[in-house]
């Protein structure tokens, strides 16, 4: 029940930050710095390492990062479809599936890597919510922004569902990480930090990243 509940506040986590963006689009600089040092710390100080201890004797060094680049490939080519038209909304809202994938696929590995995905993703999620009314409200009213931020908002609970659907082994966990892993790297580093530098170019921003890259580091040492 409690992947469930948590994809439930994922969705809730992206109407949030889409109804923000419709209000105070100017004053979330430091939600995204600090969700942009989350999302890093989780690839880096989390995932990464949990993908190479449960594929350790499987599957080689160089495999396992090698699928961590491909993560980072495939949400780079989702976040190049066309700006401003149905398929670049289509790719947030896909982007938002994998989200909720993860979610249920990290709590079939355990509680704690689950729990720290889930952490992340509520984190970044509201930033998701704010991407889709940004491209939205660029071509079209209010009204239907609203309208394209509510199937968004659904759709992370629907990734949590299949993710707790499909059962996979070991190998193939490690694997998933790695490339989850690359995901989150792509999302913090090249999608929420220039963000948080257009909007905020002082050195507050910059702090609240290493604030969210310290707090995730804390939250993984005492999760272990």
């Amino acid at each position: 029940m409690l992947p469930y509940l948590l994809g439930l506040a994922a969705s809730l986590s992206t109407y949030a930050g889409g109804l923000l963006a419709l209000r105070f689009v100017r004053q979330l600089d430091l939600l995204l710095g600090l969700t942009a040092g989350l999302v890093i710390g989780l690839a880096l100080l989390d995932l990464l390492p949990e993908a190479l201890e449960s594929g350790a004797g499987i599957h080689a060094m160089s495999t396992i990062m090698g699928i961590m680049a491909a993560g980072v490939a495939l949400y780079l080519l989702l976040h190049r479809l066309p700006a401003g038209s149905l398929f670049g909304r289509a790719s947030l809202i896909l982007h938002s599936l994998m989200d909720g994938l993860s979610i249920g696929l990290a709590f079939q590995l355990s509680s704690a890597t689950g729990w720290l995905v889930a952490i992340a993703v509520l984190a970044h999620d509201m930033a998701d919510g704010a991407n889709m009314v940004g491209l939205s409200v660029m071509r079209d009213e209010a009204v239907t922004a609203r309208n394209w931020l509510m199937v968004n908002a659904a759709v992370p609970f629907a990734g949590v569902v299949i993710g707790q659907a499909v059962h996979v082994d070991l190998a193939g966990f490690s694997l998933l990480l790695a490339l989850f892993a690359g995901g989150f790297l792509y999302i913090g580093a090249s999608e929420l930090l220039p963000r948080c530098r257009d909007t905020s170019p002082g050195v507050g921003g910059g702090v609240a990243s290493a604030t969210g890259l310290a707090l995730m580091a804390c939250i993984v040492h005492f999760a272990a």
